[in-house]
């Protein structure tokens, strides 16, 4: 068979796989046994001892586990009132910026993604808080949902993101450089979002109406206060992998235990906070790690077939340019975007496209950056856009009113990815500077 027809048949595969309604993790072993028994002509033995290998090999991973650790403490401070500390904090210091408020969502947005790494506990944790408090203020709807979806997915750009973990295991790529690669990129985008809310505002003023509050110094003092344990966990994380103190797994940890002393010196810390989120950690973490070691099997399968390779193989001799190479997986990454969740995505398509990628010289770090960015429009994007209907049942309006709020911030975050297109160096250079 050539890589068209292997590449059909693959297709074929998936699509009946997912088509049918099974889980997707056995999709993926499914699809990558078929292909080494009817391509690859391996016998029943063979394809399992391969299998029981990469599946051993893979779980027994040290990077992923961070992946539990991570979300187990975004589970604990979605439990507790850290949450609501980190808006009031926040609302003396935007009070005196065109939008105000709305900013508290982008702003809380950016600082909670630093400490959990996920979207989904980004924008249910900070919504939960802002959406109420801003619509009963009378702040423009729209913009109240649009800022929260499109900001909620900064959980997975900046650093401990759980896509960048599972893409480095995938890719064999350094997480802590990927971590430092992520951050500007995420501030960058969290500043275009928080610019079109100011222009916005200046255009028109009702859609953040005016309180009249003035803060003291005072007040000033007691927002830091409330602001502090984020800080502290911010600076604990963030601060251990980057001085080369802990690798991204050991941060992990002692986030995990800088959560658990914090919420308990606050009084915050309860037994029934301490096994809710402990079982909402083991079901969501078993649920990525489980995608993660089967997508190995499929990604092994692609290799023994050669259809990575002759896929790449086609793609050069046709000689597109960088800039059409990358057009073209930025369209079939929003089109996946709009049938799948990002850890889907990423454990699905790696093995084909990232043989190409390399092929084509695109530079590893920076091509998991553009991942993350496709992933987080697939998140804005109905039909299966995730963050939309957090935001659904969050506001309880209607899924394309969601959607059609949450536009502006799809095109920003499609600005921010052609400016990291254009200037690389917003994703490389930090990495260069801190790790040579």
């Amino acid at each position: 068979m050539g890589p068209y027809e292997i590449s059909l048949f693959v297709l074929v595969l998936i699509v009946i796989t997912l088509g049918s309604g099974i889980w997707i993790m056995a999709s993926l072993v499914i699809v990558g046994l078929f292909s080494m028994f009817f391509i690859a002509d391996f016998s029943l033995i063979r394809m399992g001892t391969i299998s029981a290998t990469i599946i051993s090999r893979n779980s027994m991973s040290w990077e992923l586990s961070a992946i539990p650790l991570f979300i187990w403490m975004g589970e604990l401070l979605f439990r507790t009132r850290l949450s609501q500390s980190m808006f009031e904090g926040l609302t003396p210091f935007v009070n005196r910026i065109p939008g105000r408020l709305l900013h508290t969502s982008v702003l809380g947005s950016t600082m909670f993604a630093a400490v959990s790494g996920s979207s989904a506990a980004t924008t249910t944790t900070v919504g939960r808080i802002t959406v109420g408090e801003l619509l009963a203020r009378g702040y423009d709807r729209a913009l109240t949902t649009g800022s929260l979806a499109g900001a909620g997915t900064l959980g997975l750009m900046i650093p401990p993101s759980i896509i960048l973990i599972i893409y480095g295991v995938i890719a064999e790529v350094s997480i802590i450089r990927l971590f430092a690669a992520g951050l500007l990129p995420g501030l960058l985008i969290a500043f275009l979002y928080s610019g079109y809310i100011v222009v916005r505002a200046l255009m028109d003023p009702a859609i953040a109406p005016k309180r009249d509050t003035a803060y003291t110094k005072h007040d000033l003092f007691i927002a830091v206060r409330k602001l502090l344990p984020i800080i502290i966990l911010m600076i604990v994380i963030l601060g251990s992998i980057y001085s080369g103190v802990a690798t991204p797994s050991e941060a992990a940890a002692i986030g995990l235990a800088a959560t658990i002393i914090i919420t308990a010196i606050l009084r915050q810390f309860t037994w029934a906070v301490f096994y809710d989120s402990l079982k909402s950690a083991v079901k969501v973490s078993a649920m990525i790690t489980s995608l993660v070691v089967c997508a190995a099997v499929l990604a092994s399968a692609m290799s023994y077939v050669r259809l990575p390779q002759s896929i790449a193989e086609v793609i050069v001799n046709l000689s597109p340019s960088e800039f059409q190479l990358i057009l073209l997986l930025a369209a079939f990454y929003i089109f996946l975007g709009l049938f799948l969740d990002g850890t889907s995505i990423t454990v699905m398509s790696l093995p084909i496209t990232m043989p190409i990628a390399m092929a084509a010289g695109v530079d590893p770090i920076w091509f998991g950056i553009f991942l993350v960015v496709m992933i987080e429009l697939g998140q804005v994007t109905p039909p299966v856009g995730f963050n939309l209907y957090l935001l659904q049942n969050l506001t309880g309006d209607s899924l394309p009113k969601v959607a059609r709020a949450t536009f502006p911030f799809f095109v920003l975050l499609c600005l921010g990815g052609a400016i990291l297109y254009i200037f690389p160096q917003i994703v490389l250079w930090l990495p260069r500077v801190i790790y040579g």
